[in-house]
């Protein structure tokens, strides 16, 4: 079958911003059983580095310019708008691995703490997003 100008065309399915690994799923399972509903925002390299912080929601303060990237199992996920200008070209992948959380997050002190990692968007996941060429 051909397409004719009168068939809209499907629209490109919208690439997530943030996913996480199995792992980071089940730390947060734990952290919400004891904690209740909690949010994540990326640090931007202060205090504790570049981890994702996890707080109760409504403990951290959204500022205007923050931009929520999504969410992971009902946690929404945010970054400043200066790190969002870095890592929009990227899918963050929220994991864990063994170690200290941050300071302030609520990772710290369970023997596990939340990592970034990262996955450059593909060429048509940039397009799907509206993204230019890099």
């Amino acid at each position: 079958m051909t397409e004719t100008k009168d068939q809209p065309r499907p629209l490109p399915e919208i690439p997530s911003r943030v996913t996480a690994t199995q792992a980071a799923r089940d730390l947060l399972t734990d952290i919400r059983a004891q904690y209740g509903d909690v949010m994540f925002h990326q640090s931007g390299g202060c205090c504790d580095g570049s981890s994702p912080m996890c707080y109760p929601v409504g403990d951290f303060p959204i500022g205007s310019k923050d931009v929520c990237l999504g969410d992971v199992d009902g946690a929404e996920v945010w970054i400043s708008g200066p790190q969002f200008e870095i890592w929009k070209d990227s899918c963050l992948i929220l994991d864990v691995v063994e170690g200290q959380g941050g300071m302030f997050s609520l990772d710290n002190g369970t023997g596990r703490r939340f990592l970034t990692r990262s996955k450059m968007f593909s060429d048509s996941e940039r397009a799907a997003l509206q993204i230019g060429p890099t």
